[in-house]
């Protein structure tokens, strides 16, 4: 995957209504998954207990927290996308957020998502990516959001 690079945000517009990349693969592991229990103070034991897990989960292991991939929307989005001259970027908000299959640890994921809005705003512009998480051998995606980024230059 070759990353996007553009000079300054203005040059981000030929962008609009376009796909970005399809990100790379990485694996969730049992370290991630705690490290973000810990984090969120959401250790409920579907995420955290991996014998509980393995004998009453669906899944028979332990999953992610769907909040986990929506986490992730920005760096994900980073790993695809270079604004040289952006000095700072700050999370937005999010719209129409779903989680429509769990993460089972060890899972790999990849994002895949387009520039759906581009608008001004004071000293940068305000962007709407439509996301998709996948999850890789699985028909349906672990998330499915429109995320909204600000980009300061």
């Amino acid at each position: 995957m070759e990353k996007l690079v553009f000079e300054n945000l203005d040059a981000l517009h030929s962008l609009k209504g376009k796909s970005l990349p399809v990100g790379e693969w990485f694996t969730v592991t049992q370290e991630m998954i705690n490290d973000f229990a810990n984090a969120t103070l959401d250790k409920q034991w579907i995420h955290v207990d991996e014998e509980k897990a393995a004998k009453y989960s669906p899944t028979g292991t332990t999953i992610a927290h769907g909040f986990m991939s929506v986490s992730m929307l920005s760096e994900l989005i980073s790993d695809l996308i270079e604004i040289k001259s952006v000095k700072m970027g700050l999370n937005y908000g999010l719209n129409k957020v779903r989680f429509p299959n769990p993460v089972p640890v060890n899972s790999q994921l990849r994002l895949v998502s387009s520039l759906k809005e581009i608008e001004d705003f004071s000293n940068g512009k305000k962007l709407t990516f439509d996301c998709l998480v996948e999850i890789k051998g699985q028909e349906k995606p672990a998330c499915v959001a429109e995320f909204i980024f600000v980009l300061l230059e």
